[in-house]
């Protein structure tokens, strides 16, 4: 057993705590599984092993009410990609690129900003990535056109050659061809069709990650039954049809209660295997990154809300979370 290992069981545990009571733990369990070890620390092992200065595609952020506007985005999934893009540049230099929706990219730019990292165009970046001069971000937009996406995902994939692709808190389609909420509700108008960057990756062999607390996420359809049986609308519905759960698989699974909490566990699994506490995400920057998504409009999607609480969870909730994933690694890195 790697030495590692003690510690990742910790946090999966600790990050899949169902405070929110949707059946993350029957997922995780399901998903333990499958993987046959940690996924935390199976995450944390593939984001280590790409090559420094090597280029990672990211994609989180979830157009909320598209109906009143397709601006309104929430906060969970910003964060915790900030945090986890913070620590993949601290760790390996890496040439990030975030995909989102056009409508969405200037307040995830802003949330990347608030992590500490510079927002450049591509070609600035890449200039970044070797001088090692900045930790920066690139963020994109990806088609919201059914018929596109396919075609761009394949372009977008041959121009980048990533490394490795991330996920977190991203939506994805059902059986039926539907991006579901956690009420069943399709809310696929004007959302980005990144979970076909993610096939296209997964029939290339490419490494992939994601992070879900639903099992409406990229990365679900690697447990669908387990989504199937434990999720609320996961075998159906209430419109009829497949249920919510998202078919698009990731290699590497991790499930949280709360979407955030995974990637600052991944990246505490990442400042174990390194050493390095600096890549460490602190309870300080999880209170001001929760409240800079406030200011910038991110919504708290459960409550319907503008205000720094994730998914109905409050705000000092996450800022313990966020201590409690640092306390159980900080020994080992003494």
């Amino acid at each position: 057993m790697s030495t590692h290992a003690p510690f990742d069981e910790r946090l999966d545990r600790l990050v899949n705590l169902d405070l929110g009571g949707r059946g993350v733990e029957h997922l995780h369990a399901a998903n333990r599984e499958r993987q046959g070890a940690s996924p935390i620390g199976a995450a944390a092992d593939a984001l280590l092993a790409v090559e420094p200065g090597a280029t990672v595609i990211y994609t989180t952020g979830s157009v909320s009410r598209a109906w009143i506007s397709p601006t309104i985005g929430e906060n969970d999934g910003p964060a915790g990609l900030a945090a986890l893009v913070r620590t993949m540049s601290l760790a390996r230099r890496t040439l990030n690129v975030v995909l989102a929706e056009g409508t969405l990219i200037e307040a995830i730019g802003k949330l990347m900003t608030a992590a500490g990292l510079t927002v450049v165009p591509l070609d600035k970046a890449r200039i970044a990535c070797a001088d090692k001069s900045l930790l920066v971000v690139t963020l994109l937009p990806f088609t919201t056109d059914d018929a596109k996406a396919r075609v761009e995902a394949e372009v977008l994939l041959d121009e980048l050659k990533p490394a490795l692709l991330f996920s977190t808190e991203r939506v994805g389609r059902n059986a039926d061809g539907i991006y579901c909420s956690m009420r069943g509700v399709d809310f696929g108008a004007e959302r980005a069709r990144i979970d076909h960057v993610f096939d296209v990756a997964m029939e290339r062999g490419l490494p992939t990650v994601a992070v879900g607390d639903g099992g409406n996420e990229i990365g679900m359809g690697s447990i669908a039954k387990a989504v199937a049986a434990h999720v609320r609308f996961g075998d159906a519905r209430p419109a009829g049809g497949a249920g919510i759960g998202a078919m698009t698989k990731a290699r590497i699974l991790v499930t949280a209660a709360v979407s955030n909490w995974g990637c600052y566990a991944i990246a505490a699994a990442m400042a174990l295997r390194t050493k390095n506490p600096a890549l460490l995400h602190t309870p300080e920057m999880e209170g001001f990154l929760l409240r800079r998504g406030a200011e910038i409009g991110l919504i708290n999607s459960v409550d319907g809300i503008v205000d720094p609480n994730v998914d109905g969870v409050p705000l000092g909730t996450h800022v313990a979370m966020a201590e409690l994933v640092g306390a159980i690694v900080r020994p080992a890195l003494r």
